[in-house]
Order: structure tokens, then C-alpha cells, then sequence
């Protein structure tokens, strides 16, 4: 990726802040061991000064001067010396013993301590270091007993802590920034394999889908929505293929035949021509319900937010349906069992549930012989509704229940019964539409169609 592209690239932004943000933690946390190693070394120098002079003080009480002189010639002969510095004075500050020549002119705190460097030419030390820092006491008959330390070595620790602290907060920049670059440079060979599916799936090739790279992250939930779209899209696109043959098979031979019969009204006596205009009329009107009934599901389908839902009583609803179908079912001598076990309401439209009850109760009535049974029920399972239609006719096989559901879809044996294969479509968009669930059973004998719908 360019460098343009990596600035662009959300995965760098993200590294970048988390850099800044773990920068910050490790600069906080090296202060923290900064200040913590450190003031604990200059607390324990200064309590080994400070005992160290309260040593040679007690040694001046019991032993007078010449025994403190001793005391620290004595020390001082060691080799090597090691870090302390002394310097025993006169009251008017001239050197008596010790390791530096005079007394320092830094001034003092009030506790006595005094910071000053080794190096300094008006002291005159036979050392050769930093700072050091030293505490001075004042002995009986005034003379003075300074005891200190060199700090070149806790100086050298706390350089060390820092340069340490330095390359600490660097390297964890530089990580940061390569984990950023790498991330980034993944996350953008994914999306060019993405892009590129895209691009030809935007050429017409549906059936493409976007890579997945199986790692379950975010991008790759994202890749599944969109896939699950698309796959929702091809079969959309098939339904619609499938539905222009179906049109152009179904509807070619009653178009045919309505224009034969119009045509053969020219050569037909009066009598025969009315019944010829008969004919054509009800062909005319095969054709206006069929795409009626296109239109209905076409509706049903568009809609996106649930206009026109409202609590519904299904009992009564159930009666209405079983009142209005109860004649055609007496014509045809075939008994219509309605039975409601319970008395449930739900939220949804209430024209387009009867719509849907209403075509299952015809399909029930249409194809069950004469002298069959036909049973509408009304029962709840839980938190839902079953609306069930089921009848004794032939059924539909449990290979070709799925396909029934398919707009113009029709078995074989019920091609010569009037019928454009569109009332099971409408049943299922309705239940799509509501979140229902539509189940087709075997009956044993006969057919059994299950609408399950979500209680109020």
C-alpha cells in the first residue's frame, strides 16, 4: 500500500492512537519505577550518611579530637575508599582530616544537608566524580564533621532508568507503527479481494459471492450479511425468471383461446354468439384475476413498515372465513369442521390474514372430492397462534411442498381444475410479511397447512 493509502487506512489510525495511548502507559509506569528506584536509593545514602555521622559523633564525645582524626585517617586508608566523603574542620573551617581540601560553599538546608560537586576547584577533592551530597554536624568546642557519599553511581542508575524509559517508549512506538502497517496492509488485500468480487457481481455475474477469510471478526460477519443479501437478491431474480416462463406458459393458451373465440364470432349465428362472447368473457376474467392476484402478493411483498397492523381477534375472524366458504363447501356435499380451542389475538392486518385464510379454505374446498371433509381449526402453542386448514383430497407429494409455495406452480393433477397457481405464493408472503412461519403436512390422507403466528 502507498503511504497515501496506509494515512487513509482506518487500521493505521487505530494503531497510531493506540501507540500514543500505550506510549503514555509505558511513560507513566517507567516514571513511577523512575522515581520510586531512585528516591529510594537517596533515601537509603542519606540514612547511611546520616548514621555514619552519628558514629564519629559519638566516637568525638568518647575520644575527643584526636580520637574522631584517627577514627577517620583510619577509614580513609582503606583502599579502596568507596563512595563516602569526610571532612573534619576547625570551627573557622579549616581541614583537620578528610578526603577534600575545604568546605564546600554551597549553602546548607536547615536539616544540615548540602548538594555539591566533586569536581568543584575552590573544594580541592582528591576525588573526581558527580554531585555529591553530604550532611555537616557541629561538634562540642565548635568543630564542624561533614559525612557524605559521591552519587556518581546512583546518578549513573538513574541515567541508566531513563535512557532505558527512552528506548522503551520507541519501541513500543515502532511495534505499535508495524502492527499498524500490517494490519493494514491485511485488512487491505481483503478489501481488494472484496472490491473485486463486487465489481463482478455489479457485471451481472449474481452468482458471485465476497470472500470470506473464516476468522470471525467483524469484516467477516459483514461479508456474510452481505452474502445472505445477495443470495436473497439471485433468488429474487430467479423468482422473477421463473415467473415470466410461468406467465408466458400459463397465460399463452387462454390468451390463444380468447382470441380463436372472438374470431370465430364473426362467422356464428346470433345464439352461438353469445355463447362464444360468454366464453371469452370468462377467459377475460381468468386473465384479470390472475394478474389481480400478482398484483396482491406484489403489494404484500413491497411493504416495509407494518401499516395498517392492529390487534385482531382470530376467533372471530375464523368464523367469518368458515361462514363465507360453508356454501361452496355444502354444494360440493363435502363437511366443514370448524373448531376454535382458544380465543388468541395477535398484531397484524386483518384483511390480508383473512386474505390468506381464505385462499387455504379455497384450495381445501377446490380439491377435495365430493362427500370429503374439510377442518378449520384455531389453536396456541406458547407464545403463538395456529391457524390450521386441513383437508382428505390427494395432498401434495414432500418433494413438491417446497415448490408449491413458487408463484404459477401447479402438480400435474390439478391442471384441469381452474386455478392460477398463485394462492400459496399469497399465503406465504402474508406469513413473511406477519414473521409467521407456513408448514405444509401430510394429512394421511390429504393435505394439513399450518400458519403459526406470534401472539399479541
Amino acid at each position: 500500500m502507498r503511504a497515501a493509502q496506509l494515512l487513509r487506512s482506518s487500521a493505521v489510525r487505530v494503531a497510531l492512537l493506540h501507540a500514543l495511548l500505550f506510549g503514555a502507559a509505558v511513560l507513566v509506569l517507567f516514571t513511577f519505577i523512575y522515581w520510586s528506584t531512585a528516591g529510594f536509593m537517596r533515601q537509603q545514602a542519606d540514612a547511611a550518611t546520616a548514621a555514619e555521622i552519628e558514629g564519629l559523633a559519638e566516637r568525638y564525645r568518647v575520644e575527643g579530637l584526636r580520637g574522631l582524626t584517627a577514627l577517620i585517617e583510619q577509614r580513609l586508608s582503606r583502599a579502596p575508599v568507596g563512595p563516602s566523603i569526610y571532612l573534619f574542620a576547625t570551627p573557622e573551617r579549616q581541614r583537620i582530616a578528610g578526603n577534600i581540601d575545604r568546605w564546600p560553599s554551597d549553602q546548607f538546608d536547615s536539616s544540615g544537608w548540602v548538594d555539591f560537586r566533586l569536581g568543584d576547584p575552590t573544594i580541592g577533592s582528591t576525588r573526581e566524580g558527580g554531585f555529591a551530597r553530604a550532611k555537616v554536624l557541629r561538634l562540642a568546642g565548635g568543630y564542624l564533621l561533614l559525612v557524605g557519599r559521591d552519587m556518581q553511581e546512583i546518578e549513573a542508575i538513574e541515567n541508566r532508568i531513563a535512557r532505558t524509559l527512552a528506548w522503551g517508549i520507541a519501541i513500543t512506538a515502532m511495534l505499535a507503527m508495524l502492527s499498524g502497517v500490517g494490519l493494514a496492509q491485511e485488512m487491505g488485500r481483503r478489501l481488494v479481494k472484496i472490491n473485486v468480487a463486487i465489481d463482478e457481481i455489479m457485471a451481472g455475474e449474481l452468482s458471485r459471492r465476497l470472500p470470506s477469510h473464516e476468522s470471525g471478526d467483524e469484516l467477516d460477519m459483514l461479508v456474510e450479511k452481505v452474502n445472505g443479501m445477495l443470495d436473497s437478491l439471485e433468488s429474487s431474480m430467479d423468482d422473477v425468471r421463473r415467473v415470466s416462463d410461468n406467465i408466458a406458459h400459463d397465460l399463452r393458451t387462454p390468451l390463444t383461446r380468447l382470441r380463436n373465440r372472438l374470431e370465430s364470432l364473426r362467422k356464428v349465428e346470433e345464439a352461438e354468439s353469445n355463447q362464444a362472447i360468454d366464453n371469452a368473457i370468462h377467459d377475460a376474467d381468468h386473465l384479470l384475476h390472475t394478474f389481480n392476484a400478482l398484483l396482491r402478493i406484489a403489494r404484500v411483498e413491497s411493504r416495509r413498515a407494518r401499516e395498517g397492523f392492529a390487534p385482531v381477534e382470530l376467533a372471530p375472524l375464523v368464523a367469518d372465513v368458515a361462514e363465507l366458504y360453508a356454501p361452496l363447501a355444502d354444494e360440493r356435499q363435502q363437511s366443514l369442521e370448524v373448531v376454535t380451542n382458544s380465543q388468541p389475538a395477535i398484531i397484524a392486518d386483518r384483511d390480508l390474514i383473512f386474505q390468506a385464510l381464505a385462499n387455504l379454505l379455497d384450495n381445501a374446498v377446490k380439491y377435495t372430492p365430493t362427500s370429503g371433509h374439510l377442518r378449520l381449526a384455531l389453536d396456541t402453542d406458547d407464545d403463538f397462534a395456529l391457524l390450521t386448514v386441513q383437508d382428505n383430497g390427494p395432498g401434495i407429494a414432500a418433494e413438491s411442498r417446497e415448490r408449491s409455495l413458487r408463484r404459477f406452480w401447479r402438480a400435474d393433477s390439478s391442471r384441469s381444475t381452474p386455478g392460477s397457481g398463485l394462492g400459496l405464493s399469497l399465503v406465504e408472503a402474508v406469513a413473511r410479511l406477519h414473521g409467521a412461519s407456513l408448514r405444509l403436512e401430510d394429512a394421511d390422507p390429504g393435505l394439513r397447512v399450518v400458519l403459526k403466528l406470534p401472539l399479541a
